[in-house]
């Protein structure tokens, strides 16, 4: 993992959850989380304000299908 954030007591607890729920590891239920982000997220919100463009291809926001609000 790259990168390793801190979650608050809340979103830890929300997360544990989630991952009860879906019978899955937290680290697991995370890293779906976060794939599923940029359907409900435009790509031109992320994309305009990107500070790394040299993984442009790799981005989930790439092929975003968002869903109209």
């Amino acid at each position: 993992m790259a990168y390793t954030p801190e979650l608050s007591q809340q979103a830890s607890s929300m997360l544990r959850r989630i991952a009860w729920a879906t019978g899955k590891p937290m680290t697991k239920t995370l890293e779906e989380i976060i794939e599923y982000l940029p359907r409900y997220i435009r790509k031109e919100e992320v994309c305009n304000k990107c500070r790394d463009k040299s993984l442009c291809s790799g981005c989930g926001f790439n092929q975003n299908h968002c869903v109209e609000r």
